[in-house]
């Protein structure tokens, strides 16, 4: 949520910004805005409620000529969405800022502040900061000791990018809590709260750490820590490409990543197999002799990748024979959690930033688990960064705020988890072979899944103008129905529920009538024949059931019954392929209705606040 850009150059920088902007989209947001320090030494301002498009059309009709400034994407917080709250914020038209997160004690600032004879123009947590880098410099404090003055009176995040107009050669970022990087150019240097926004410009970052102060002017770049000691941290090379971050030939970036996900799941499995088992030094050169201690697992996560967690707490169980515990962030985080001995804690997340997860691992070192791992998609990021051991998803970008191949991508690595963990744990060697040549096939099955689309798409006009929807699944299956909901709930905004199957009769059927379309997940397993005594618990009560079945599963289509046919599939990575139809449902349903398919509503892609 929100983003943030600044740029110090020898040329124009104001199409840098918004560029930079519409990179960042992805994470959400419902204001945009820039500054822009003038050759004459006048700060310019600019905000838009709405898209960065916006923006980008008042620019065009009043340019904005400078070689230093800041951007901003706004996701409110503090303040109803408006121009007057949107970024950047400006003090007594001196010094401009752009800021990240919350402050926790912006009010008792604000009252300090008000006393003092400031005036208030928004309803914002982050005009205090302004404020308060104003107050240094008017003490005559050099730009960056004022930003380092202020951020010590701050409690709470944030990610901060800051121009004044006595320092024209100068732009100043901070951070704590929430992500920033510095990229490197030639006689020329940039901030971004993500390497994409910057891709256009630089390949080289450096990532800030938490407590950070950065200078940077046109041919240098300083940094000191939370303790106030210059540092160098290291340069980084991005792989990324910039074509890695446009649509192509897709309607939407959403579209585009379910269609990546046999590749970005065939880039995850790379390296990772060998001939017959796992590796398990994919997941650190001293995992192996972790794993073998290892008792019980507790993942935690939040959103679609507390889903990932539920199905493989099933993989853990029965491939490891380990107890493993699933953990919505927000919620560990504030508990006090009984740790069993020899206790693995893994948290997953695709941006690594976002503010549970982050929050519930810095607790979890503190509470004597045996190790930390996260599964993440950003290398750089805080949560791989702070945990001991890691293992990369290489999805690659992910633009859609509704997370595709971020999901399936931790399918797989929570996969090879459960057979690393088996491995030391008495998992016959016939067993664990087979696991390994039907996760080599996973990317042709994903990629005969994706041949469905079609028919998916004449299904979703079922739905279209249905208010609620039920979703049903049998054992991992439940989870990859609450993805299912949750998908379609995000971007359609059809309210969505998902359900046990054999929780039916103890609540749900009372919901069941002709307009609410009830879809099911029905894999040829074990739980079949239960699933279907359960599918008709609801044909006897006239509801319409959209059914997602194998090829192999003998359920006829009748009226009131829509069967559609996947590829058959091995048990083991039957939640994976089951995936991919609940997808393309809610992506067909939405853009039938026209709803904002890659930025819905209210919603932001990396959540770095509470």
């Amino acid at each position: 949520m929100c983003g943030i850009v600044g740029a110090i150059a020898q040329r124009p920088v104001a199409d840098i910004l918004v560029e930079g902007l519409r990179r960042l989209e992805y994470r959400g947001y419902d204001s945009a805005g820039l500054a822009v320090l003038s050759e004459s030494g006048k700060l310019q301002r600019l905000r838009c409620l709405g898209k960065v498009a916006t923006l980008a059309e008042a620019l065009a009709d009043a340019p904005m000529p400078g070689t230093l400034g800041i951007a901003h994407t706004r996701w409110a917080t503090h303040g109803e969405p408006s121009q007057r709250n949107a970024h950047p914020h400006i003090c007594r038209e001196r010094c401009a800022l752009v800021h990240n997160g919350i402050i926790e004690n912006h009010e008792n600032l604000r009252e300090l502040q008000r006393d003092a004879g400031h005036r208030f123009t928004s309803e914002t947590d982050t005009e205090v900061i302004i404020h308060a880098i104003h107050d240094a410099l008017e003490a005559r404090h050099q730009l960056t000791d004022a930003v380092r003055i202020c951020t010590q009176l701050l409690h709470g995040a944030y990610a901060l990018g800051v121009i004044d107009r006595a320092h024209p050669e100068c732009l100043v970022a901070a951070r704590l809590g929430s992500p920033l990087v510095i990229g490197l150019g030639f006689q020329e240097h940039f901030i971004a709260s993500d390497v994409p926004a910057l891709l256009p410009v630089t390949n080289r970052f450096i990532f800030l750490e938490d407590g950070d102060l950065a200078e940077l002017s046109r041919t240098s770049v300083r940094i000191w820590n939370a303790a106030g000691e210059e540092v160098q941290r290291p340069v980084r090379t991005s792989t990324l490409s910039v074509d890695a971050t446009e649509r192509g030939a897709y309607r939407h970036f959403m579209q585009k990543e379910i269609f990546e996900q046999p590749r970005a799941v065939a880039e995850t499995l790379e390296g990772r197999i060998g001939t017959d088992q796992v590796l398990s030094a994919a997941f650190g050169p001293e995992a192996e002799a972790l794993f073998a201690q290892v008792q019980s697992v507790t993942l935690v996560a939040c959103g679609t990748s507390y889903h990932a967690g539920l199905v493989a707490k099933y993989w853990i169980e029965s491939l490891a024979k380990v107890h493993c515990q699933v953990e919505v962030a927000s919620e560990y985080r504030y508990r006090q959690p009984i740790v069993l001995d020899q206790s693995l804690f893994v948290s997953i997340s695709q941006s690594g930033e976002t503010a549970d997860t982050l929050a519930a691992l810095r607790m979890a070192t503190q509470n004597g688990y045996l190790g930390t791992l996260a599964i993440c998609n950003v290398a750089e990021s805080s949560l791989v960064r702070e945990s001991q051991f890691q293992l990369l998803t290489r999805a690659g970008p992910e633009i859609g705020v509704a997370s595709t191949k971020a999901f399936t991508t931790q399918l797989v690595a929570l996969l090879l988890l459960a057979l690393a963990l088996g491995h030391q744990r008495g998992l016959s060697a016939e067993r664990e072979a087979h696991a390994v040549q039907v996760l080599r096939a996973l990317p042709t099955q994903l990629e005969r899944t994706l041949a469905i689309d079609a028919d998916i798409a004449e299904l979703a006009q079922a739905f279209v103008e249905k208010g609620h929807t039920l979703f049903l699944g049998r054992g991992e299956q439940h989870a990859i129905a609450m993805e299912g909901a949750l998908k379609l709930k995000e971007i359609s905004y059809i309210h969505a529920e998902a359900y046990p199957a054999g929780e039916l009769k103890h609540g749900p059927l009372a919901l069941i009538d002709e307009d609410m379309p009830v879809v099911v997940v029905a894999p040829n397993n074990a739980l079949l024949e239960k699933l279907k005594s359960n599918l008709e618990e609801v044909r006897a009560r006239g509801g319409q059931l959209f059914v997602f079945a194998d090829d192999q599963v003998a359920l006829q289509q009748t009226e009131g019954v829509r069967v559609l046919r996947l590829p058959e599939s091995d048990d083991l990575i039957d939640p994976l392929v089951f995936s991919l139809p609940m997808q393309l449902l809610a992506y067909h349903v939405a853009a039938l209705k026209g709803t904002d398919v890659d930025q819905p509503r209210n919603l932001a892609k990396s959540v770095t606040v509470e």
